[in-house]
């Protein structure tokens, strides 16, 4: 198989993918998530049943688009932090970018998206366990970096920390969305509150995990 025949084929399956995540979006804010079937996306998509499974095995997804993105993340941040730069400082840096950038990823939605989620149990349930895992992957990264030992407790105490700050400044971010305030009066509330969450965990956290140095 040729290099263009396979381009052209992962061009197609990316295009189809997007394809069903946007109708499935659109039926979603439409009649509420937990009103809309994998048939009715289907439908929509006009593509097998089966195809919307196969690029989305949970309905949930359809609508939490950014699973492997906003999982992964945090571990991802933390295993490129710049020499000399603790997990917390790296952490910290890119949560006031992604702010600055009204980024998706940590919650700036839009008031009709922020809804759907908040009012389906089934997707406030599948955000929390994108929270545990994101943690977990953090969790992982932060005991390479550290060159910690299975039974050390340390790097699941920090990720639990510095997850719960995400996850407390991602809840907050959603809750002034559906006050119906816009991305910048968000980005400038949650600006403040990135220095009073990240200083409240500075002085257990900032010296650990230091690039250029194992720090236990």
């Amino acid at each position: 198989m040729s290099e263009q025949t396979m381009g052209l084929r992962e061009l197609k399956k990316r295009q189809t993918r997007e394809n069903i995540s946007h109708q499935a979006t659109r039926l979603f804010l439409e009649h509420g998530f937990d009103k809309v079937t994998i048939a009715d996306v289907a439908a929509a998509a006009q593509v097998a049943k089966m195809t919307v499974t196969n690029y989305f095995p949970r309905k949930e997804d359809l609508a939490l688009d950014l699973h492997e993105v906003f999982v992964g993340l945090l571990a991802a941040t933390v295993r490129e932090r710049a020499p000399g730069e603790s997990a917390l400082a790296s952490l910290r840096r890119a949560y006031v970018a992604a702010i600055a950038a009204h980024d998706p990823v940590v919650g700036f939605s839009g008031a009709a998206f922020a809804r759907m989620i908040t009012e389906s149990p089934a997707l406030v349930a599948r955000l929390r366990e994108f929270h545990e895992e994101r943690e977990a992957a953090l969790a992982a990264a932060l005991a390479d970096e550290t060159g910690a030992g299975p039974d050390d407790i340390l790097p699941r105490v920090a990720a639990a920390q510095l997850g719960g700050v995400h996850r407390v400044l991602f809840d907050e971010t959603l809750r002034r969305t559906i006050d119906g305030q816009d991305n910048d009066e968000i980005a400038a509330a949650l600006t403040r509150h990135v220095a009073t969450a990240f200083d409240a965990i500075e002085p257990s956290l900032g010296g650990y995990a230091v690039r250029g140095r194992v720090t236990r």
